[in-house]
């Protein structure tokens, strides 16, 4: 059995409701901030619980326009996670900041108890990332934002529904940031994003900032980005909104079934799954012993597992001139020999689980036989 880790197959496979739509649009020629992104917008911020949401053509530009608009620029620090996808570092580098990073927990999040010391007279923006669909725990995050009088955007591009408490991400901060990424738990078929806020003041300034500064067609308001979110992925977005609960729901009922039988494998360890949080799932991420072997058996068994990630951001040769070290961030460094990612994604058969489960499994039953 192949166990696949890209559902995309599946989930565009049967959407002829869909191409009736953007056959029906095309005609309209309507395809810059068009009617289906205001519609697109409108929901997104009514689904997240915000004023505002404004599309952009990518969650790394939620990032970057987002923290142009707080006043991020060159010499600046931005403070963010060890371990999360090189987009949100190249956000803060492509506005000439520096990025600072924050050692993870368990939980794949920046532990906020190592913030503080982080935090420097150059620091003008924290970063918090949502990595892998848990959150870092803003109730600890915001006193220390408060105290520095520092913004917060948060990275949700992986987390969309994730909540602590019943507040959902990107719900906390200054902005919210989140991608359309066609691997993402909402997505279209290109890149996308969306930033989400309540401040009308700052929603009105990113309006501006994605569209060339323009404040009509013959007014320069501000020096701006070419970052709209096409109309035409607006409409596929459109189509899965309302599909976005059930995404998530069905995302944790397969977490919760790997949870319950993987935990019974002693070389298997789950993540904590924290009181409160609600955990999407954008990844299925759990720490394995010998968990290089692990992962060649499963590929050879038919199943796609992945790591997130081998090489943590902090040490990629693209940082060097940063000047950190393997070691300055040592859970972050644990955490990239043990963790292996398994497909969890809403569209998985309960006989493609139990291939991955009994796959584990066999992989440590194999082991402890030699």
């Amino acid at each position: 059995m192949k166990v696949r880790y890209s559902y995309l197959a599946q989930q565009f496979g049967n959407c002829e409701d869909l191409w009736e739509e953007l056959k029906a649009f095309v005609p309209t020629g309507d395809f810059t901030l068009g009617k289906p992104l205001k519609k697109f917008e409108q929901d997104f911020a009514k689904l997240i619980g915000t004023k505002f949401a404004i599309g952009v053509n990518s969650g790394t530009d939620a990032i970057k326009l987002s923290l142009k608009a707080l006043g991020v620029g060159h010499g600046d620090e931005v403070i963010t996670a060890a371990n999360t996808f090189v987009a949100t570092v190249g956000a803060i580098a492509e506005l000439g900041a520096r990025p600072v990073f924050v050692d993870c927990d368990d939980t794949f999040c920046m532990d906020v108890s190592k913030l503080e010391e982080a935090i420097t007279p150059q620091t003008k923006a924290i970063v918090p990332v949502h990595f892998t669909g848990y959150m870092t725990d803003m109730r600890k995050l915001l006193p220390i934002a408060e105290k520095y009088e520092l913004p917060i955007v948060e990275d949700a591009c992986q987390s969309i529904l994730g909540a602590i408490e019943g507040k959902n991400a990107g719900t906390w901060g200054n902005t919210g940031a989140f991608s359309l990424h066609p691997l993402k738990n909402l997505n279209v078929w290109s890149d996308g994003g969306v930033i989400v806020t309540d401040d009308k003041e700052l929603a009105e300034k990113l309006q501006l900032l994605r569209n060339h500064g323009l404040v009509d067609r013959d007014t320069v308001g501000l020096m701006g980005y070419n970052s709209r979110l096409d109309t035409i992925q607006a409409i596929v977005g459109n189509w899965l909104l309302p599909q976005t609960e059930e995404i998530a729901r069905k995302r944790i009922e397969n977490a919760a079934y790997y949870d319950k039988h993987l935990g019974q494998i002693l070389k298997i360890r789950i993540p904590p799954r924290p009181q409160g949080f609600r955990i999407v799932y954008h990844l299925y991420i759990v720490f394995a012993e010998q968990r290089d072997e692990l992962l060649q058996y499963c590929l050879d068994h038919g199943i796609e597992a992945k790591v997130h990630y081998p090489v943590p951001i902090y040490r990629q040769p693209g940082l060097a001139h940063l000047g950190y070290q393997e070691g300055d961030f040592p859970v972050t460094d644990a955490h990239t020999q043990k963790i292996i990612t398994f497909p969890c994604d809403q569209h998985l058969s309960n006989e493609e689980i139990d291939h991955v489960i009994n796959t584990v499994k066999s992989f440590y039953q194999n082991i402890r036989n030699c």
